[in-house]
């Protein structure tokens, strides 16, 4: 369990922060930024779920507590060594994974084939999707670029990139199941 008595620690002042294992980094490491995206993906599917509802937020609820999984995961390097951890650490699993791949299935069977790309917009919530959506692919390739120099569990990278495709076929559905989505017409504005 977390306690959090004190929120200010001043251990960071000088630009540095603890990794899940102890060790201090720069602020601006590779693997900060991969779960400082992260985090920002969070709080940016909290302003989506302002827009959801019913099965939509609840989904979005699970997505949400995946996420802080997933935080867990990259602030945590040395996979080699999680057997002899005190405690064992967070990472994500391959049913996570899976769990998003069936969702999308089950969000895609019901809509028409794209004839164009799509402008993120439309609907409130599907807006705001579109923007979870670019901010899960930076993650990811922020992710993807720290796995070139240091550990990182391929599941999390896997995961985030099933989310942004969770995350484009879920704009969709909130745009009238793709009736409302806004099409890119190639050269209009010429």
């Amino acid at each position: 369990m977390v306690v959090l008595n004190k929120i200010y620690t001043r251990t960071g002042d000088k630009g540095d922060t603890a990794l899940g294992n102890g060790v201090r980094v720069p602020k601006h490491s590779p693997r900060v930024a991969a779960y400082g995206t992260v985090d920002e993906l969070n709080a940016t599917l909290g302003m989506a779920r302002l827009h959801a509802s019913g099965e939509t937020d609840d989904a979005l609820s699970r997505i949400q507590n995946d996420l802080f999984d997933l935080g867990a995961d990259l602030c945590r390097p040395e996979m080699d060594k999680d057997a002899d951890a005190d405690y064992p650490p967070l990472r994500i699993v391959d049913t996570q994974v899976d769990r998003l791949e069936s969702e999308i299935d089950v969000m895609n069977k019901n809509l028409e084939p794209l004839r164009s790309f799509i402008l993120p917009g439309g609907s409130p919530l599907s807006a705001h999707l579109h923007l979870c959506r670019t901010v899960a692919r930076r993650a990811e390739r922020l992710s993807v670029d720290l796995a070139g120099t240091e550990d990182v569990n391929a599941a999390a990278v896997k995961y985030l990139n099933r989310l942004s495709d969770w995350f484009f076929v879920a704009a969709r559905l909130a745009n009238d199941h793709g009736r409302a989505d806004v099409l890119w017409v190639p050269g209009a504005n010429r």
